[in-house]
């Protein structure tokens, strides 16, 4: 048996091992990961040559959940794994986000990371695991990977803050960060908050760097321990003159686009600096070095240093004149306008535009059985509250085919999803099932926030009675050499020049989530802890503009709003009202037009969208659920007239025997002269024999009882 290279240590209070050497070899770098019973396979492949005709880095990252795993075999009628489920994708790209700007200027071989997990306890979070699995692979493997990094969850409970918490520790606490970088600074944050301060934020990352740094060391010394020797990577173009040449053609036009805060402006002249250079290359000679060059590769390379003199420009306008490409000030928010219930027939609508980004939200409520059910490897099993996110091409002006959601989509889905969680009321509060979609109709950076805000004015539109409004920024960084600058409200120019895209969640008084993507190698405590600084004053200002339109949830649901009725039946009621195959169910669901949804604890709650669906459906449940037994009151009809008495039934199926002498205070002679058949009456259970038949009187309802029967 082949014997396998072993790392072990510890995150928080808890073993982890690392093997590599046994599976998997073909792989550029293997890394088998266990913690607890969880155990997830992370390999790192590398192409031996880069692809050709690309302008970027060609990383792949895919994370693998097996449902084996958990001892599942998957649903559907394939019974296999199908497409990744969101929080599959939302795992892929915890991983790929603090691993893709650790890569060299000019590397294009295929990078390919795949992170299986093979077995999961369903007490540890595997994704965390993962993001370190895969640092190990990459660490052991020859790709120019300017790592490692480590990559910690900090959760917290009554208080008390806890390493890599289990699922039960997340749920039961009010802290779900996850923080990924280097040994001496942050490249990745994600976060899903209860209210959470600043500082309290911060005292979380500087405990998980701590943790972080102890990862780092182990990948290295692993490394040094199986003999990993890498290449230096050395950029196979030398692109100094083009840079050089573009410098002199378009510097100047590069720099009036920049410095006029007119977008269609600086689009076109952009546009016809990039012809000037283009002519300029064309006059060189053919045996001219820029020509040679260009000749010689399918990449676009007038066009990546074009960029990059366009980013020097910005950056330098920003750092040095404190003016950006729109003309406001590193602190200033776009223009905002609101609108909210634009659409007559959704249950709560809103438009929410900053700039050129605007999204329209719309709100559609639904009874609890519309809840999604998840099917994967996590104990989550249902979602009430969904978001989905949607860019369509005509956002930025693109004539392009509608797709189902990518990994962008639902990342940014998932964002807003997050940061509008904790204002949600409870299911006892409101037990419907929520959905709302976020569609962008016009982009121009920061689209995941307004939607968050559009989110938020939708719920209240549709009288969803949340805690407390939500708003959202995006916070961009230039850092310089000499000079750090944070940017409040960052446009898409920002974000693709850029260093850093930091999206922050909540209200006046804490956090929600947090998102933040590094495209440089990390940035420091200080800088992080201004850009939180700056996110505060951001989201007050624009809460404030959306509480111009709308202040608090309305009053009243939309009329086109479904209804809820709820109330609770016996446990060993259930069966009955279900029935055999469902049929009792169905017929009342039939009779009523309502929809009907029976807990396990006996919770019943009936959805319509008009009142008299649910006055029938209720009727029918109790009819069914009553339970005869002394002192009950109870409105029947008679259906039977004897010498004797009078058969009344209060319930199908449930009647009881009114004797003469309990029909009236007043001496009977015969039924018929106070009853007859079909009449409705209101009659008191006065016991009911060792054979099971009910005795009922009239005479001994007393008129309160009748009163409160009503």
């Amino acid at each position: 048996m082949i014997e396998a290279k072993i790392c072990k240590f510890t995150v928080g209070e808890k073993e982890v091992t690392v093997e590599t050497g046994k599976y998997a070899k073909q792989a550029s770098g293997s890394a088998l990961v266990r913690v607890g019973d969880t155990v997830i396979l992370a390999t790192a492949t590398m192409s031996p040559d880069p692809r050709p005709g690309v302008d970027f880095f060609p990383l792949t990252v895919d994370y693998e959940e097996k449902m084996s795993a958990v001892g599942k075999i998957p649903g559907g009628f394939l019974r296999k794994e199908g497409r990744p489920g969101d929080k599959a994708i939302l795992a892929s790209r915890l991983i790929d986000r603090p691993i893709r700007p650790l890569f060299p200027k000019g590397f294009r071989n295929d990078i390919q990371i795949v992170t299986t997990v093979l077995s999961s306890d369903q007490v540890e979070q595997p994704d965390i695991y993962a993001i370190l699995g895969a640092s190990f692979a990459l660490s052991l493997s020859t790709a120019p990977f300017e790592g490692p990094i480590g990559a910690v969850r900090i959760g917290r409970v009554d208080g008390k803050m806890i390493i890599n918490p289990t699922y039960n520790e997340v749920e039961k606490g009010d802290m779900n960060i996850v923080i990924a970088g280097t040994e001496d600074s942050v490249i990745m944050v994600e976060a899903g908050l209860n209210f959470v301060s600043e500082d309290e934020i911060m005292q979380a990352v500087d405990l998980a760097q701590i943790e972080i740094k102890k990862q780092v060391e182990a990948q290295r010394n692993f490394a040094k321990e199986c003999g990993v020797e890498k290449p230096e990577f050395v950029n196979p173009f030398d692109t100094t003159k083009l840079a050089e040449l573009i410098k002199n053609v378009a510097s100047d036009m590069i720099f009036d686009a920049m410095h006029n805060f007119d977008r269609d402006y600086r689009e076109n002249k952009l546009a016809e600096a990039k012809e000037k250079v283009k002519e300029a290359i064309e006059a060189l000679p053919e045996e001219d070095e820029i020509k040679v060059l260009l000749a010689s590769t399918e990449l676009d390379l007038a066009g990546e240093e074009f960029k990059s003199l366009e980013k020097k420009i910005m950056r330098r306008m920003i750092t040095e004149e404190g003016v950006r490409a729109d003309g406001r000030t590193n602190t200033d928010i776009r223009p905002i306008w609101c609108e909210v219930g634009i659409l007559p027939r959704a249950h709560g609508s809103a438009v929410f535009t900053r700039g050129q980004t605007q999204v329209l939200s719309v709100c559609t409520v639904a009874g609890p059985g519309m809840a999604q059910e998840l099917d994967g490897i996590d104990p989550q099993t249902t979602k009430r509250y969904m978001h989905t996110y949607a860019f369509p091409g005509f956002s930025v002006g693109e004539a392009k085919p509608l797709r189902s959601p990518g990994r962008r989509e639902i990342g940014h889905g998932a964002l807003a999803e997050r940061a509008i969680l904790p204002a949600l009321p409870s299911e006892e509060e409101c037990g419907y099932a929520i959905r709302v979609t976020s569609d962008v109709l016009e982009s121009n950076g920061s689209t995941s926030m307004a939607s968050t805000c559009g989110s938020c004015l939708a719920l209240m539109d549709a009288g969803i009675p949340i805690k407390t409004m939500i708003g959202g920024v995006a916070m961009g960084l230039i850092k310089e050499p000499d000079k750090t600058t944070v940017l409040t409200d960052i446009q898409g120019i920002e974000d693709f020049l850029g260093d850093m895209d930091f999206k922050v969640t909540g209200n006046e008084t804490g956090v929600t989530a947090l998102q933040m993507d590094m495209k440089i190698k990390g940035i420091p405590r200080e800088t992080l802890v201004q850009a939180l600084a700056q996110a505060k004053d951001g989201r007050i200002f624009i809460l404030n503009k959306m509480r111009e339109v709308l202040s608090a949830p309305r009053e009243q649901m939309s009329e086109w709003a479904p209804k809820i009725t709820t109330f609770k039946i016996p446990i060993d009621a259930i069966g009955g009202v279900i029935g055999p195959g469902g049929k009792t169910i169905r017929n009342i669901i039939d009779c009523s037009g309502a929809t009907i949804d029976i807990e396990d604890d006996g919770n019943v709650t009936i959805t319509s969208v008009d009142q008299e669906g649910a006055v029938i459906a209720k009727r029918m449940i109790d009819e069914l659920t009553l339970k005869l037994e002394p002192g009950l009151v109870a409105r029947g009809k008679v259906t039977r007239i004897l010498p004797i008495g009078a058969i009344v039934e209060i319930a199908p199926g449930k009647d009881g025997m009114v004797h003469i002498s309990q029909i009236s205070n007043e001496r009977v002679n015969k039924v018929e002269d106070y009853l007859n058949m079909g009449d409705d009456v209101i009659v008191k259970v006065l016991e009911i024999d060792d054979r099971g038949r009910t005795k009922m009187t009239m005479k001994g309802v007393t008129e309160e009882e009748k009163l409160a029967l009503g």
